[in-house]
C-alpha cells in the first residue's frame, strides 16, 4: 500500500513537472513570437529604406506607420522598387500614433528624434539611428552639433548602445541611441584593447573610408563639386562629429591620457566601410596578444569575425550583411600594429545594429531579422 502511494505521488510530481515545462515553453514561445507595432520616421533615406527591408523579414514586427515629410502620400516603392511587401503609405508623424505603437525607429536629421522623445508614452521604446542620444552631455551635443538639445531630461533615460558591449543593458532604457557607422567600425576592435590596457592610448591613428551612402541621400548636393563615382575625398578633418562619441566611449575604459587622430574619407562606392587603425603596443605585447584579446572578447558575438593574423579585408565580404570583419596585421616596426575593420555602413553601421538592440530589448533571438 505504501509503495502504491509512493508511485502515485511520483506520477503526480512528474505530471506537474510536465505541466510547468509546457507552461514555460509556451510562455517562451509567446514571448518570441508576439508582434510589436512599429513606426518608422525618416523612412525614405538610405538607412530608412534599409531598415524597412530588414524589418519586413522580422517575425515579431508589424510595420504600422511609415512617416515622412516631403514624401507624404507616396508608397515606399517610389523610393525602392525592390520592396514587394504591401506596406502603409507614407504619412506625416502625429503624436496620436504613439498610443498604437510599441517601437519608434527614427532615421531623421539630427534634432528631430529629440522632439518625438518629448511625446513618448510609457509603452513606447524609441530607437534612434541619428545622433540625438549618442552623447551623454547636452553641452557636448551643442559643441559638436551647433544646436541646443531640446530634450535634455531624456538624455538620462537613454543609452548609447553598441550591441556587442551593451547587450541586455538596453532593457533598462526607454530610449536607445545607436552609434554612428564610423565609430562602430572603430570601437568594435579597439575597445577590447583599451579595456585590457595593452596599447598606448596617447598614440592612436584612425582612417576610415566609407561608401558615399554614409553621407545620406543629400550627399550629391552636399558634395556637388566632387566626382563621387570616380574619386576619393577626405572631409571632416579634425572636426568630424564622430570624434565626440569615439572619445566618449574610449574614455569609459581608461583613466590614462587619451589621444587619437581620426580622418574620414568618402570612397567611390555606394556602401561599405574599411577602417584602418594604427596602434602602438605597450612593452612586451605581441601581435598574438592583440589578436587573441580581440578574438576572445568577441568569441560569442555572432556578427563579429576576427580573421587569422595578417589577413587582407574587403568590403565586398560584408556588403548586405550585419557582419564586421577584423584583421590584425604586423608592420615593420615591432611596436606598431595595424587593425583592419570592415562592415556595411547601412546595416552593421546603421539599421542592422538598431535591430540587434531591439532584439536585446525585447528578448527576441539575437539573429532574428538579420540573417
Amino acid at each position: 500500500m505504501k509503495e502504491k502511494n509512493l508511485v502515485g505521488k511520483r506520477l503526480e510530481e512528474v505530471s506537474n513537472s510536465l505541466k510547468d515545462n509546457f507552461f514555460l515553453s509556451n510562455n517562451c514561445y509567446n514571448k518570441t513570437m508576439r508582434k510589436l507595432n512599429v513606426l518608422i520616421a525618416g523612412s525614405t533615406g538610405y538607412i530608412g529604406i534599409q531598415l524597412i527591408k530588414l524589418l519586413i523579414k522580422h517575425e515579431n514586427v508589424n510595420i504600422k506607420y511609415i512617416c515622412g515629410n516631403s514624401s507624404v502620400g507616396k508608397k515606399i516603392t517610389f523610393y525602392d522598387k525592390s520592396i514587394k511587401n504591401k506596406l502603409p503609405r507614407i504619412t506625416k508623424f502625429k503624436k496620436e500614433y504613439l498610443s498604437k505603437i510599441d517601437i519608434i525607429f527614427t532615421a531623421l536629421p539630427n534634432g528631430e528624434a529629440q522632439k518625438i522623445s518629448n511625446f513618448l508614452l510609457k509603452k513606447n521604446t524609441l530607437i534612434d539611428l541619428a545622433a540625438d542620444f549618442r552623447l551623454k552631455k547636452s553641452s557636448d551635443y551643442f559643441k559638436w552639433y551647433k544646436k541646443k538639445h531640446s530634450s535634455v531630461m531624456n538624455i538620462n533615460n537613454s543609452i548609447y548602445a553598441l550591441p556587442e558591449f551593451t547587450k541586455k543593458k538596453v532593457k533598462k532604457y526607454q530610449i536607445i541611441g545607436c552609434p554612428g557607422c564610423y565609430p562602430t567600425s572603430i570601437l568594435i576592435p579597439l575597445l577590447p584593447l583599451i579595456k585590457k590596457k595593452i596599447i598606448d592610448t596617447k598614440d592612436i591613428i584612425i582612417d576610415s573610408k566609407s561608401g558615399y551612402s554614409g553621407a545620406g541621400r543629400g550627399v550629391h548636393k552636399k558634395f556637388k563639386d566632387k566626382n563621387l563615382y570616380e574619386s576619393l575625398s577626405v572631409y571632416g578633418v579634425r572636426f568630424h562629429r564622430h570624434n565626440s562619441e569615439i572619445m566618449q566611449e574610449l574614455k569609459k575604459y581608461t583613466n590614462n591620457d587619451l589621444n587619437f587622430i581620426f580622418t574620414p574619407y568618402l570612397s567611390p562606392m555606394f556602401r561599405g566601410i574599411l577602417t584602418t587603425i594604427y596602434i602602438k603596443v605597450n612593452p612586451g605585447v605581441t601581435i598574438k596578444k592583440v589578436h587573441s584579446t580581440i578574438k576572445n572578447f568577441h568569441i560569442k558575438n555572432s556578427f563579429i569575425n576576427v580573421l587569422k593574423k595578417n589577413s587582407f579585408l574587403s568590403t565586398n565580404d560584408v556588403i548586405n550583411t550585419n557582419k564586421c570583419n577584423i584583421s590584425v596585421c604586423k608592420t615593420s616596426n615591432k611596436n606598431k600594429i595595424i587593425i583592419l575593420s570592415s562592415l556595411d555602413n547601412l546595416i552593421k553601421g546603421g539599421a542592422g545594429q538598431a535591430i540587434q538592440n531591439m532584439n536585446f530589448k525585447f528578448g527576441f533571438p539575437k539573429m532574428r531579422g538579420l540573417v
